[in-house]
C-alpha cells in the first residue's frame, strides 16, 4: 500500500507544501506516535520530494529517489545510537553531541542537495523507535538548539518519538508537531500477566513489593520484556474501554520507560519494585 493511501492528509499536505515557490514545508518536523516505521517511512518520502530531480512522482526512479530508497543518499541522514557515529565516538546508548558537532560541521559546506536529518533511535538489529530522554539527552538536544532556530535553507531536521513530551521542549517549541496515527493492528493480549497484574488500580500500597515480587518471578519463566508487553497491553485495554481515565496514559508510559531500563541492563527486581511504586497508589 502507497503511503498516500495510508495517510492521505499528511501526504496532501506536505505535498502540497513542497510544491510551493515560497516552499512553506517547516524546518523542523517532529512525528509522533506508535508507528515507528510509518513516521521513519514519511520522513524518507518527505526527503525524497524534496531531492527528486525528475516529477515526485512515487514511481519517480531519478538517481536522488533510487538513493533515498536505498538509504544510500549523501544528504539523507539518519541519526540514532547506532547510525553516523563520528569515527571517535564511542557512545552506544544515546545520539552523542559529537553527532551533532559533525552535523554543525557538515552544515559548515555547501551542498547540491537538501539535507535531512531524521533523528530516531534504531537498534543493531535496525529496528526503528523513538527518541527519548534516554537516548536523546538534554545535553546533546541543547546542542543543536542554534542550527534548529536558525536552519540555512535547504536542511530539514526531523524528530521521531512516540511522545511529544520525550523530546526536549525547546526542541518542540522549535518544531511542527504532526500525530502519525498507527496503521498496524493493535494486540490487547494481556494473558502473559493474567492473575498477577489485572485488576491493579485495585491494588492497596502496601501491596506494591509483593506485587513485584511476583513480577519477578513471572519473568523467570517468560522475560521481562514479555511481561511487561503484557503490563501495557493490560493498561491500554482498560484505557480503551475507559477513555476518560487519562491518567492511564501516564502508566504507559512508565512501563515504556521501563522497557528501555531493560535495554540498559538494569535489573528486573529494581524495574519492577519502581513500576509499582508508580503505577500502584
Amino acid at each position: 500500500m502507497r503511503l498516500s493511501d495510508k495517510y492521505p492528509f499528511l501526504t496532501k499536505y506536505f505535498t502540497e507544501a513542497l510544491s510551493r515557490s515560497d516552499r512553506a514545508l517547516p524546518q523542523s518536523l517532529l512525528f509522533y506516535g506508535n508507528d515507528f516505521d510509518s513516521q521513519y517511512t514519511l520522513a524518507t518520502e518527505i526527503a525524497r520530494l524534496l531531492n527528486c530531480s525528475s516529477d515526485k512522482s512515487d514511481e519517480c526512479d531519478c538517481l536522488n529517489c533510487r538513493w533515498i530508497r536505498e538509504g544510500t543518499h549523501p544528504a539523507v541522514l539518519t541519526i540514532s545510537r547506532t547510525d553516523n557515529k563520528p569515527e571517535d565516538d564511542g557512545s552506544k546508548t544515546v545520539i552523542s553531541v559529537k553527532q551533532s558537532q559533525m552535523i554543525k560541521e557538515m552544515l559548515m559546506n555547501s551542498s547540491e542537495f537538501h539535507r535531512v536529518f531524521i533523528f530516531c533511535d534504531r537498534d543493531d538489529k535496525g529496528n526503528i523507535s523513538g527518541l527519548n530522554p534516554q537516548n536523546f539527552q538534554d545535553e546533546t538536544a541543547n546542542s543543536l538548539l542554534k542550527i534548529i532556530e536558525e536552519p540555512q535553507p535547504g536542511v530539514t531536521f526531523i524528530f521521531l518519538t512516540r511522545y511529544v513530551d520525550d523530546v526536549l521542549a525547546t526542541i518542540q517549541s522549535r518544531s511542527q508537531c504532526f500525530f502519525v496515527p498507527s496503521s498496524k493492528p493493535v494486540n490487547y493480549d494481556y494473558s502473559a500477566i493474567e492473575g498477577v497484574f489485572t485488576d491493579y488500580l485495585n491494588f492497596e500500597r502496601q501491596e506494591v513489593f509483593d506485587i513485584s515480587q511476583n513480577l519477578q518471578d513471572l519473568a523467570k519463566t517468560k522475560s521481562t520484556e514479555e511481561v511487561l508487553d503484557g503490563m501495557q497491553n493490560y493498561v491500554l485495554a482498560v484505557l480503551k474501554s475507559n477513555p476518560n481515565m487519562t491518567d492511564l496514559i501516564k502508566h504507559i508510559e512508565y512501563i515504556e520507560n521501563a522497557k528501555l531500563q531493560t535495554k540498559l541492563g538494569i535489573k528486573a527486581v529494581n524495574i519492577f519494585d519502581d513500576l509499582c511504586f508508580k503505577m500502584i497508589k
